[in-house]
Formats: structure tokens, sequence, C-alpha cells
């Protein structure tokens, strides 16, 4: 990686976890929702134990857990995390200092359970995409994910459930509701966001002119392409086929230049967002 990507994986990685710290601070501790995860435990145990802010609990578990994943999954997701994790528990500390939250911005509990969800799984699907996270029971989610196959968003769902009902135990049922409910929400959500971050256009193109076709592709896109003989079933009309992988910007530009090369070629066109291979990702 050059220092151009390191800087731009770094900015990446400020910002994913800035959203983060942002939808917890200041939605999720002052509706002591729990959705899971150490700021869950955070906010719980915040409460039974008065002494101690949720920001100092949160700094003393992430640094636990982080252990963990420096053991369980390398230098790379170790360093990253270890600056993910330090980076929240310290604009945290620093938030509850310069500006305290004693009660929620709104008396609408339901838009700010938005807001405490949207941003954190915004800035978390961010993360992971990156092989990171802010630490914490994300590190169990990713292990569980590396070692099982398991969707990030159903190991999140199984590590934080139990968060879920103790939050109900401690502030009450309204408020273990509004939890469940931001935990559906945000196990669907990162999923999805993860998902369209990754998202890819898969073209088969059948075409009589495969060589200007296949020239743009490698020469242009700088992708690969893979071509084959093919043979209508009613013209018996022979043909290349082309598959190749491209991204959503590069896809527009690709359908355009086919569509001028030959007009009469039929494209394919479909999403995937699991491509596993040189100049997409590497399967560990």
């Amino acid at each position: 990686m050059n220092d151009n990507g390191k800087l731009t994986y770094l900015l990446k990685l400020t910002f994913g976890t800035l959203l983060v710290t942002v939808g917890v601070y200041f939605f999720k501790f002052p509706n002591h929702f729990s959705t899971g995860g150490v700021s869950g435990i955070s906010v719980v145990l915040g409460e039974v134990l008065p002494h101690m802010t949720p920001g100092a609990i949160q700094l003393l578990l992430n640094a636990a857990l982080l252990l963990i994943g420096f053991r369980a999954m390398g230098g790379r997701f170790g360093l990253a995390t270890a600056y993910a994790s330090l980076l929240m528990s310290g604009v945290t500390f620093v938030l509850e200092r310069v500006y305290p939250m004693p009660a929620p911005f709104t008396s609408q509990p339901l838009l700010e359970l938005v807001f405490a969800v949207m941003l954190p799984a915004f800035g978390s699907a961010i993360l992971f995409n990156m092989n990171a996270s802010t630490g914490g029971t994300d590190i169990v989610a990713v292990l569980l994910k590396k070692y099982t196959r398991m969707d990030i968003g159903r190991a999140l769902l199984l590590t934080d459930v139990l968060v879920v009902v103790a939050s109900a135990a401690v502030f009450g049922m309204e408020t273990g509701l509004f939890s469940l409910l931001g935990l559906g929400m945000k196990s669907l959500m990162v999923d999805s966001v993860i998902e369209n971050i990754n998202l890819c256009k898969f073209f088969t193109i059948m075409t009589e002119h495969p060589d200007p076709i296949c020239r743009f592709i490698v020469n242009e896109l700088n992708r690969g392409a893979t071509t084959y003989d093919g043979e209508g079933a009613f013209t018996h009309k022979k043909r290349k086929i082309i598959v190749t992988v491209v991204t959503r910007g590069q896809a527009i530009r690709l359908r355009q230049h086919v569509k001028a090369i030959d007009p009469h070629a039929f494209m394919l066109i479909t999403n995937t967002s699991e491509i596993i291979g040189k100049g997409f990702r590497a399967e560990n």
C-alpha cells in the first residue's frame, strides 16, 4: 500500500469511527438504548456502577477484547481496531467533559433510536469492510464470521441479544423494547451497507466483435475478462461470450462502449458483492 493508499485508509478508518462515536454518545447513551456491543454494556453498567461513566467502562472492556482480537486476527486487524477503539473511547471521554448529555436532544425516543442505530451501523459497516472494527463485541462478531462464515449482521445479533435483555431488566420494559427494535434494525442495516459498499456489476456480453470490447475492458477499465464460444439456439450464429466484473461507475462506460461497437450485442448485467480474486478481495 503506497502513501496515498495509507492516508485514504486512515481517513476512512477515522470517519467510520467518528460516525459510530457520534451515534453512540449523542443518541445511545442519553436514551439508555442498549442495542448490544460494548457501548450497550457500558450503558447498563454505567447505571449499576454510578461511580464509573459509560466512557470509562467502554475503554476498559475494549482493551480486554482488543487483546483477544490481536491474537486471533493478526497484526493489521489488531492495529486498525486498536486505533479505532482508542479513538472512539478518547473522543467519548472528551465529549463527556466538554459536552455532557444529561438528557436526550428531543422528547421523541423513536426518532432518537433511528440516529442511535443508523450512524453506528454506517460507521461499523465502513470499518468491517476495511477488516477493522471499533473493538468490543464487534471483535466477537468478526471472529464468528472468520471461523463460521456467518454474516456480520447475524454474528452481531447473536452477541448482542443478552445485552438487550439486561437493559430491559435495568431500565424497564419500554427502554428494553426500544433497544430490541434497534438491535434488529442494526443487524439488518450493517449487512445492507456492506453489500452496497462492495456492489459491482457482473457482465455477460454476447457479441460478434469481442476484440475491441476486450481491449476496452483491459486497457481502459483495467479489468480482466474471460471469453468463450457460443451459438444462438435459434439462428445458430456463432458469437463470442465475454464475462467480466466491473465497478458501478465502470459499468456505465462499458455498457455505452459495447453498444457503440456492436448495437446488436446482448448483455446480461447483474449485481454482485461477493467477488474473490485479483483486483477485488483476497480470500482469507
